[in-house]
């Protein structure tokens, strides 16, 4: 979305309405920070005004999840071209689960941050931080730099962007660690006769890389349409002490906007 927008931003001074249908494949890097592994379709709705402002709705619907439709995210913030080349977004996301159950544990709910846009034509280098909060509270940086392949107005196509990516996401996560209270096997027998815990259960705050992602998006402008299509792979990392199962990942990714303008 916020590609989008910044797309929109750059092309059109005037207020903007985009109405988009997405889709995706699959998703398995970022389920650990926003609790989800797969999603299909997505309608969204956003409103960019020319002051910078802009707020956004998307729904996400799936056949793995009853309900169906089981996550709506609502984001508000603030685009502001600093100079030329850097470009600056502010944005506070509110992720509503649909309906989980009591047994669902949600740790993150909430997030705000700032990303960071610098250009060097044909390359754009991207940081983001965002503060991720509910239930625990985490952190995120995620740096990555992205190419822009430009082709304008060829044939009735006012616009063909292809922008490879790569992509880092460094945080920080509470993870639970059981510390051993016997060394040897006489330690060991010692607190079994006694009816002792062998291990100590703690709670620690580590941080570090969390997943590298590549991507490789397709863009297509025509007059007030815009059709993308891309395929994102993932290689999530745990951090120590985690103990996830995480596997590399891909998905493919589809979209379909219609902007509307307001003077």
């Amino acid at each position: 979305m916020i590609d989008s927008l910044l797309q929109t931003a750059d092309a059109m001074p005037s207020s903007q309405l985009a109405v988009r249908l997405g889709y995706n494949s699959n998703v398995g890097s970022s389920g650990r920070t926003l609790g989800i592994d797969k999603f299909g379709l997505s309608p969204g709705i956003s409103f960019y005004h020319k002051t910078g402002l802009y707020a956004d709705a998307s729904l996400y619907w799936s056949k793995e999840y009853d309900p169906d439709v089981y996550l709506a995210v609502f984001s508000a913030g603030y685009l502001w071209p600093a100079t030329k080349r850097w470009s600056l977004v502010a944005e506070y996301n509110r992720y509503q689960y649909i309906d989980q159950g009591d047994n669902e544990s949600i740790p993150y709910k909430n997030n705000i941050g700032v990303s960071n846009f610098i250009e060097f034509k044909p390359v754009t280098f991207r940081l983001d931080y965002f503060l991720y909060f509910g239930e625990k509270t985490g952190h995120r940086i995620m740096p990555g730099a992205f190419v822009n392949l430009e082709k304008k107005n060829w044939h009735k196509i006012n616009r063909i962007l292809l922008y490879p990516s790569l992509n880092v996401m460094f945080g920080s996560e509470k993870v639970v660690q059981h510390i051993p209270n016997a060394r040897t096997v006489v330690e060991v027998l010692r607190l079994l006769r006694k009816g002792l815990p062998l291990f100590t259960e703690t709670t620690e705050t580590v941080s570090g890389v969390m997943n590298y992602s590549f991507s490789l998006p397709l863009s297509i402008s025509l007059k007030k349409w815009n059709f993308l299509v891309g395929y994102t792979y993932n290689i999530p990392v745990a951090l120590p002490g985690e103990d996830l199962g995480l596997t590399h990942s891909g998905y493919a990714f589809a979209g379909v906007t219609r902007y509307f303008s307001f003077k």
